[in-house]
């Protein structure tokens, strides 16, 4: 939109998390001027409530796994307990220092930084409190928050993973209502920290928006763990007494727990926001965009979870950086939604990137195939003492479009999976690269080696 006379700002953010603050940062850099509003924390969810907390838990309960199996490795320990308040202590400590050095950023860059909710009231004003924020842009990055379902109420020994963050003790049972990224990632911390544990999912599998293979060794692996996996179950009531909660499943079984984490899923916080009002397509509460990130008012734009797709802070940072550099008129490629690389930490971790094989078939038809390489043939592997495979699926005679591991460390694979899937490699490309040895990364080498006709370390 043109500037006038009462513009305050090249851009106003509406939402300082993942995608808000890197929109304002890129932004800054590119010499506009900018102002960030957040009626929370800097860094949001992300840095709050989600990605850094929880992977600093699952870190913990790494190391108590560690410690309670140190005998395999010849390795004398013994695990006396999980100390609950030293966790949040280390937890906090983890997020107290991201957040001070991203509020250093955004005061080096001399952004308008502005605590308090905002509310859009038209194509270029933010109104927040008595102050009006004019700008020629505006972008709306104001996240999501946890789901629950109807007549479940948030309160007690039913909580999301906002409140057990929070909790104070180990609980000895839990129930986790769902069994996407965010209910897996919590039953496993709570079964390294001693609880049992119970995943109760209405799809007829884990992780149900990855590859089939990757959900039956998740779910293998988690029975081996001791963990209770109920899928094709659907939740019907849950109420507390006597210091417990009962959970209902549909056909009348009952499941008793010291707490009931819910985790299905995350809805866009746009309500009450003035969205609408303002002329903001939505569908569902979601923002709808084109592939530059436009809604359906000309100068503004729409990032991050309250945009329709993956739900990742990654998603959200990348797209807040296109929509700045998009403002400043660099023109940068759009980004494609299925080049972005997807991870599960739970243990063993899901990390993956590109088309499943069941989409890479709806899309190519019989001109589809695939390999998976055991974790098995992997010296590194071996030593960590995990199991899992890394999957690939190409285009007969064309490129790698999907790339599906499960092993302890595999996220840290998936940057070279991406690069393979969004550059178009073909197996014979990857299978001429050297992958250091002895390390988890032979594993993506050695499949594509099989995959490219020559293997090595593979039985066909």
């Amino acid at each position: 939109m043109p500037a006038t006379a009462e513009t305050t700002h090249d851009v106003v953010v509406l939402g300082g998390g993942s995608g808000g603050y890197a929109c304002a940062l890129r932004a800054a850099e590119l010499g506009l001027t900018v102002a960030l509003v957040e009626k929370d924390l800097l860094g949001g969810t992300c840095l709050h409530r989600g990605c850094i907390p929880t992977k600093a838990l699952l870190h913990a309960a790494e190391v108590a796994d560690a410690a309670r199996e140190a005998s395999r490795f010849g390795v004398r320990a013994t695990l006396e307990g999980i100390d609950m308040a030293g966790v949040t202590s280390y937890r906090q400590g983890v997020v107290s220092r991201l957040h001070k050095g991203l509020q250093g950023l955004v005061k080096s860059r001399k952004v308008d930084y502005v605590g308090g909710e905002g509310r859009l009231e038209d194509g270029r004003t933010v109104v927040v409190g008595d102050r009006r924020l004019v700008g020629r842009h505006v972008v709306l990055a104001t996240g999501s928050y946890a789901r629950t379902l109807p007549g479940l109420d948030i309160a007690g020994r039913v909580m999301t993973s906002d409140q057990a963050l929070e909790l104070e003790d180990v609980p000895g049972r839990v129930v986790v209502l769902g069994g996407g990224v965010i209910g897996v990632e919590f039953a496993s911390v709570m079964r390294s920290f001693g609880a049992d544990v119970t995943v109760v999912e209405a799809l007829p599998r884990l992780v149900a928006a990855e590859d089939p293979a990757c959900s039956t060794a998740l779910e293998r692996a988690f029975r081996k763990r001791g963990i209770t996996v109920r899928t094709g179950a659907r939740f019907e009531s849950a109420s507390e007494s006597d210091g417990s909660v009962t959970v209902t499943l549909e056909g009348g079984e009952t499941l008793e727990a010291d707490l009931l984490l819910v985790a299905v899923g995350r809805g866009p916080s746009t309500a009450g926001l003035g969205f609408e009002e303002a002329g903001v397509t939505l569908d569902r509460g979601f923002v709808v965009t084109d592939e530059r990130c436009r809604t359906s008012v000309e100068g503004v734009w729409a990032v991050g979870d309250i945009v329709p797709g993956l739900q990742l802070a990654h998603r959200g940072f990348a797209q807040g950086i296109f929509v700045a550099e998009s403002i400043a008129g660099l023109s940068p490629t759009p980004i494609v939604e299925a080049e972005i690389p997807r991870v599960t930490y739970c243990e063993p971790e899901v990390a993956s990137v590109g088309l499943t094989e069941e989409q890479a078939r709806a899309a190519h038809g019989d001109a589809v195939e695939t390999y998976e390489y055991n974790l098995g043939g992997n010296g590194k592997s071996q030593i960590l003492q995990t199991q899992g495979f890394v999957k690939l699926v190409r285009v007969a005679d064309g490129p790698v479009v999907g790339i599906h591991m499960v092993g302890a460390r595999m996220g840290e694979q998936v940057g070279e999976a991406q690069l393979v899937v969004g550059w178009q490699a073909h197996p014979e490309d990857v299978a001429a690269l050297l992958h250091a040895h002895p390390t988890q990364n032979e594993a993506l080498g050695e499949a594509h080696m099989a995959l490219a006709g020559k293997p090595l370390h593979a039985h066909n």
